[in-house]
């Protein structure tokens, strides 16, 4: 008999907890369109934890205890929040909200472009230039190729392909050297071939300075000149004054240059 009596006590607990709850279906919209408005925040006031985003139909659901007052917050971009106090009751299900547009406003970006006269070409470059003094203190240290001259620049570094035919490339700023332009008197004469032809070899006795452009002139060079460029500018010869020079080195290995 004892055991039937709690039985029936807790039975009756639990159909007053399910008759105290209810699921209740929020819709949230557009006060003028009536379209869904889909990601709404749905938040209940102080003292509770519920809150929702509404799904692609404008829906959300909770479970609520009835008869209940809620203060309830209604939040979407571009929208004016909406705050109200709603009294439920067991014969509600479905609570219908409007929103109204405004709210937060998106700050205005206004982007203008203006022309310029000047070319591309015209437009100034970073040109690193190593001088005709320079020049002679290398060649007196190595008079059989350039590479010397560039080794010591900050970031160039010469690297050597073969072994045998004594090739090497030019990698700037750490990119491979096919990447690299070779000019000699601004024109690419070497066809993005001188890694392979050896023109390291060029001795610099004839080269009154270098010009070295570190950093992209893809633009103006075409795709060989990504990671930058090395212009060889040939010494002019002197009309009124003819110049003539000849330089001579031996090695102790019996080497002659």
């Amino acid at each position: 008999m004892c055991l039937r009596v709690a039985s029936f006590v807790i039975l009756s607990l639990f159909a007053h907890t399910l008759a105290a709850q209810q699921s209740i279906t929020f819709i949230i919209s557009d006060s003028d369109s009536q379209e869904p408005l889909v990601g709404a925040l749905i938040a209940f006031g102080e003292g509770t934890e519920t809150g929702d985003y509404t799904d692609t139909e404008g829906q959300a659901v909770f479970a609520l205890e009835t008869p209940a007052t809620y203060g309830v917050t209604v939040s979407y971009l571009g929208y004016t929040d909406l705050d109200t106090l709603l009294r439920l009751s067991p014969s509600d299900s479905i609570i219908r909200l409007g929103l109204t547009e405004g709210g937060t406003d998106l700050a205005t970006v206004t982007v203008q472009a203006a022309r310029t006269t000047r070319t591309i070409s015209n437009i100034p470059t970073r040109i690193e230039l190593i001088g005709g003094e320079e020049l002679e203190e290398k060649a007196i240290m190595n008079a059989a190729n350039i590479s010397l001259v560039l080794r010591e620049s900050t970031g160039i570094q010469i690297q050597q392909t073969s072994l045998a035919s004594g090739s090497s490339t030019i990698r700037i700023q750490g990119l491979d050297g096919r990447y690299t332009q070779l000019l000699r008197d601004g024109f690419p004469l070497y066809g993005g071939f001188g890694s392979e032809l050896s023109i390291l070899q060029i001795p610099p006795l004839d080269l009154a300075e270098f010009q070295i452009v570190k950093g992209s002139a893809s633009t103006l060079y075409g795709g060989g000149a990504i990671a930058g460029l090395v212009n060889m500018v040939s010494k002019r010869p002197e009309i009124e004054h003819p110049e003539l020079r000849i330089m001579l080195t031996q090695t102790q290995a019996g080497g002659s240059t």
